[in-house]
């Protein structure tokens, strides 16, 4: 039987489900945090598959609601609506009102929507998603409608031709100029990086685009972890379930009708 939600204790006991390229930062944070806080790590090429890695989700919650957690923290953003439909069984889940990991890792979803209008077609690199590549491309794009195609094009030329024949082939065919002009490497301060900031700028220098270093922001992944959460959070109460807005909230509660295998 589903244990009764109760008000949460002045030092909580949290579940931290995550996506492994927060793995620095949220291993930082959850460290400082004044709860206790558990992390628990999903696979980066899981959100190529948003229902797959949904489904994956739902079943840690509702698994971990009988685990005596007073939160279920959800260390990601929509994610390709990856967590829109997600329900609450038993505990509140918590999430950050944020369209992906970019907004992670920037802060806030002001700096998102900034970077995002002075330069949607962008190659975003850190060194946690650099080190966890496992072939689903090394680093991401924000905000340019093209991206998934243009990155399924240039593995699919890798795993055809390999590597070098498949940067030949995009810069002949200046597909990377056409969708992107900016490489920008985001550095969290937590680890040695040097090496990932090189290859964004090599990038950078090989496909024609701007080179861009900018600061990191813990910010919202330390308040998260804290228990900090305000309007920059979205808290769904047991019997709710999270829907997508459309809108500079981003995502908001409804009442859970519908597994969270569809969202609407």
């Amino acid at each position: 039987m589903k244990r009764k939600y109760q008000k949460p204790r002045e030092i909580m006991r949290l579940r931290c489900l995550a996506c492994e390229v927060l793995a620095r930062p949220l291993y930082l944070c959850a460290a400082y945090s004044p709860h206790v806080v558990d992390v628990e790590l999903f696979r980066r090429g899981l959100h190529n598959d948003p229902p797959d890695l949904r489904a994956r989700l739902q079943a840690r919650i509702d698994v971990l609601a009988d685990e005596g957690y007073d939160a279920i923290l959800l260390a990601y953003g929509l994610c390709g609506q990856a967590t829109a439909g997600l329900v609450a069984h038993g505990v509140p889940l918590v999430i950050p009102r944020a369209h992906d990991c970019i907004t992670l890792f920037l802060g806030s979803r002001e700096r998102y929507q900034r970077e995002f209008e002075e330069c949607p077609g962008t190659y975003w690199y850190n060194l946690d998603y650099m080190e966890r590549s496992d072939g689903s491309g090394g680093s991401v794009a924000l905000g340019s409608h093209a991206s998934t195609d243009i990155d399924a094009v240039y593995q699919e030329y890798v795993e055809k031709y390999g590597k070098d024949n498949a940067d030949y082939l995009m810069e002949v065919m200046g597909a990377w100029q056409q969708h992107y002009q900016r490489a920008a490497y985001i550095d969290m301060g937590v680890g040695d990086s040097s090496h990932i900031e090189a290859q964004a700028r090599a990038q950078a220098e090989q496909r024609g685009w701007r080179f861009d270093r900018l600061a990191g922001d813990l910010v919202l992944i330390r308040r998260l972890l804290y228990g900090d959460w305000d309007e920059d959070f979205l808290v769904v109460l047991p019997g709710q379930r999270i829907k997508m807005t459309y809108d500079d909230r981003v995502m908001e509660c409804e009442k859970a009708r519908y597994a969270a295998s569809t969202p609407e």
